[in-house]
């Protein structure tokens, strides 16, 4: 076993005259917990389709500690949980686990699944009548069966109400805990930044950003400055990085607030603010502005 393990170098997949994932060169340490995070078309189902080994690549690599990706899932390194992956139909849930626990080496004890996925009380429900967070979690059972190191997730929250969210996420924690990698893709942007330990944002099959949702805020300024102000260039003023304008409303992002209230007070038009707020920059803001379409002279960079 390896210290890393996602290693990914110069993959490539495109289809047709589109390329899926271009180029894309990441390495996941092991025992992180990873986000990935992209517009639609970005690139994100098909890197996790190379990495599980559905999917071969064009060009680059791609290895899961060490292994090729198919040899690490026959091996139980990797599980992973598809949004739209179908079920076994006409069968029970627990009919369904216990027959997939028997076809790996060495598998979790099943009670500690059915717990962990808090699938217990639908045991003897069929597949075909589950509802959306029933059948969610009936996958994530299934991904982590093997009892994998890796554990790859594909909007594993979605049809899960609230308190399922937070559960689902304290087991994430309690997995990486005992030293598993969870690489998760998921449209919930408060859920990346507050359970990822790292963030990696794709745009047209290309990193834009990658670290923490710290860093990554801080990119696009690390705190919104709001107040209400004339209509005057605000752009100038020390640490504004971005400004938007909804009639009298002024919201500046800025990289160093501290420095921004003093000039707003202190220069011109300040008799004029006011009503102002301060609030820490979204992970939603940074994203939006990081996945602006990349420019064709960039692209080929």
């Amino acid at each position: 076993m390896t210290d890393t393990a996602i290693q990914l170098t110069g993959l490539t997949k495109t289809y047709g005259t589109l390329t899926a994932v271009d180029r894309l060169d990441l390495d996941v340490p092991a025992g992180q917990i990873l986000a990935l995070l992209g517009p639609n078309g970005a690139g994100k189902s098909t890197a996790t389709e190379m990495i599980i080994g559905l999917t071969a690549p064009d060009a680059g690599s791609a290895r899961v500690f060490g292994l090729d990706p198919v040899a690490a899932v026959r091996a139980g390194r990797t599980g992973a949980m598809l949004q739209n992956g179908a079920l076994l139909a006409d069968t029970t849930v627990g009919r369904l686990l216990r027959m997939m626990h028997g076809l790996h080496l060495n598998p979790l004890p099943l009670a500690e699944v059915i717990e962990m996925a808090d699938v217990g009380k639908i045991l003897k429900t069929s597949t075909s009548k589950l509802s959306g967070g029933q059948a969610q979690r009936v996958r994530f059972a299934l991904a982590i069966l093997a009892d994998p190191q890796l554990i790859m997730l594909d909007e594993p929250t979605v049809g899960l109400d609230v308190d399922a969210r937070r559960r689902f996420w304290r087991i994430m924690g309690s997995l990486t805990d005992s030293g598993r990698t969870v690489v998760f893709a998921t449209h919930y942007l408060d859920e990346a930044d507050e359970f990822a330990d790292r963030i990696v944002v794709l745009n047209e099959g290309r990193v834009v950003a990658d670290g923490t949702g710290a860093q990554i805020k801080e990119r696009v300024g690390g705190r919104h400055v709001s107040f209400t102000g004339p209509d005057q260039d605000w752009s100038t003023v020390d640490g504004v990085v971005g400004v938007e304008r909804d009639g009298e409303r002024v919201t500046l992002n800025s990289s160093d607030a501290d420095a921004t209230l003093r000039a707003l007070f202190t220069g011109p038009g300040a008799d004029a603010i006011s009503n102002v707020e301060v609030a820490p920059v979204r992970l939603e803001d940074a994203f939006l502005a990081l996945v602006e379409p990349v420019s064709r002279e960039e692209r080929a960079a």
